[in-house]
């Protein structure tokens, strides 16, 4: 028997942050609520990483509603992020010239980010 679940997913690819950066703010939001995720990347210090994610969620909210033709705000307090992966993407590489006529490396890397939204039974 197969169970039915309300999973929806929303990707963002190549953003120019490392991924390390952007683990820090994922791991805030990971397992919370739509909402409380929300409210917590709005107050989160790192304003251009939490901006991106509250952009991707507020995505994932729509493609939901899209899925599931439903706009009641009765069944999204039951949403929750099911999983969040913060992959690595593309990495720039450029020289910074260094003395001696060197060359050293400069390694500009970006990320990709996936997150998967699920509904809780509700009780």
């Amino acid at each position: 028997m197969e169970q039915e679940t309300n999973v929806v997913s929303a990707s963002l690819n190549g953003i120019r942050n490392s991924p390390r950066k952007m683990r820090l703010i994922a791991n805030l939001i990971r397992k919370q609520e739509i909402f409380k995720a929300l409210d917590l990347l709005t107050y989160s210090r790192k304003k251009r990483i939490s901006l991106i994610f509250k952009k991707l969620l507020l995505s994932l909210l729509s493609n939901w509603e899209k899925k599931y033709n439903q706009s009641s705000s009765k069944k999204k307090e039951f949403l929750y992020i099911k999983e969040i992966r913060v992959n690595q993407g593309k990495t720039l590489k450029r020289l910074r010239p260094v003395p001696q006529g060197r060359g050293h490396r400069i390694r500009k890397r970006s990320s990709n980010i996936i997150v998967f939204l699920d509904q809780k039974k509700e009780t």
